[in-house]
């Protein structure tokens, strides 16, 4: 497993990140950590020390642009895009890299809608959001995905970089299963229960967010008609 880094993306997450960093050390867990965040969040920047990780400060603002710029700098054979505020379990990822490497698929996407899986953080406005757009982005793009806006991704490193993805916000968690489609990459969902965050506020704005997401789907499914 030592083939691994784990991307955390981190703004203003002082409280949790240790605890995550604490998780992933105390399961022994043989993988690199690789903490993108912003240079002035310095509370977030004082949670890492004393933790095994690297910290990457990203030169644009933004969540995509913190994956982004986290996949560019990652030097070993897999990634896999990890949460920084508790939520994701890191027992999924062995079992990530065994199914990848079993049925030689390029990405896996964690999914908390299919059974043995379930969200503790949602609500059920969350809920019915997050069925609407995943039904969208299987309808406009002709994907095949359970849950299209949880971003606990597991992939070869090769390929994401392929991608050469853009979205700078939280659109980026349909640029990839969109631009892994479109390359023909081979993909699959495993089932993962969503823990409730361990501390700090969530950073997504329901709104302004799924707006920007409905552009997206727009954009795109408009695109491939016009070809």
């Amino acid at each position: 497993m030592n083939e691994i880094t784990l991307i955390i993306p981190a703004k203003d997450e002082p409280n949790a990140l240790p605890l995550v960093l604490n998780e992933i050390k105390k399961k022994k867990l043989s993988v690199k950590v690789l903490i993108v965040m912003r240079k002035e969040d310095i509370k977030t920047l004082e949670a890492t020390n004393g933790h095994d990780c690297e910290v990457l400060f990203q030169s644009k603002k933004g969540y995509g642009n913190a994956i982004v710029e986290g996949i560019n700098n990652v030097k070993t054979k897999y990634s896999c895009i990890f949460y920084a505020d508790g939520s994701t379990d890191p027992i999924y990822i062995e079992l990530m890299l065994k199914k990848l490497q079993n049925q030689n698929l390029d990405l896996i996407f964690g999914s908390r809608y299919e059974k043995n899986a379930y969200s503790f953080d949602d609500d059920f406005i969350t809920r019915l959001g997050n069925h609407g757009f995943t039904f969208l982005g299987n309808f406009f793009m002709n994907l095949k995905i359970t849950d299209l806006l949880f971003t606990y991704i597991f992939a070869k490193t090769e390929c994401l970089k392929s991608m050469e993805l853009s979205c700078d916000d939280y659109c980026l968690c349909i640029e990839i299963p969109y631009k892994a489609k479109l390359a023909k990459f081979n993909y699959a969902t495993i089932p993962c229960i969503e823990r409730k965050r361990f501390a700090d506020k969530k950073k997504v704005k329901a709104f302004s967010d799924g707006l920007k997401i409905l552009l997206y789907f727009f954009s795109k499914y408009l695109n491939t008609i016009n070809r």
